[in-house]
């Protein structure tokens, strides 16, 4: 068995994990701002680098630009990045207050998460298919490729639980009131 495979795995779970932490539970979190490109004197910049994001309450985010002739930059990325929340712009800084998630919305969550989950299982699958055609090709002895194969087979089964875990974790947080 490649040293390399259960590495694999472990960035397949780490993947995972970025993109749950992307679909928002009704929580403020700076995450969801990931990936928000602004028009910053001309450059694409990431929103993170050109502004500071807290989180002064639980539905709150204020981004509060290094440099203020950034604010309206930067609200218009926010629009136009369609995370569904408007922002709000008091001169100094943009405020986004995080609505309260539908009965809808929250299974919609859901669905997306566990299609995240399904495509991790996925790329699990892969590294999997990967390894035993690596295996097969070694013409080791029947008895000793069988325990690779094996041993293989248990490290998917390993992270199939996992990946399982994280989205019923997901599940459970998205429908939480």
């Amino acid at each position: 068995m490649d040293l390399n495979t259960e590495l694999k795995m472990q960035k397949a779970i780490e993947t995972l994990d970025s993109k749950l932490l992307s679909i928002r539970a009704g929580r403020a979190n700076p995450s969801i701002l990931n990936g928000i490109m602004v028009d910053y004197y001309g450059v694409n910049t990431p929103l993170n680098s050109i502004a500071n994001i807290t989180v002064p309450e639980a539905r709150q985010l204020f981004i509060k630009p290094f440099d203020r002739g950034a604010l309206k930059n930067i609200e218009k990325a926010i629009n136009e990045s369609n995370i569904g929340i408007a922002p709000s712009n008091n001169g100094e800084m943009i405020i986004l207050t995080i609505p309260e998630l539908t009965e809808d919305r929250r299974k919609e969550y859901v669905k997306n998460a566990k299609a995240l989950g399904e495509e991790a299982k996925i790329a699990l699958r892969n590294i999997r298919q990967e390894d035993n055609d690596k295996i097969k090709k070694e013409e080791l002895p029947e008895d000793e490729e069988k325990l690779y194969l094996d041993d293989v087979q248990e490290l998917i089964n390993k992270y199939n639980k996992i990946v399982d875990e994280k989205i019923k974790e997901k599940e459970e947080e998205l429908m939480k009131i």
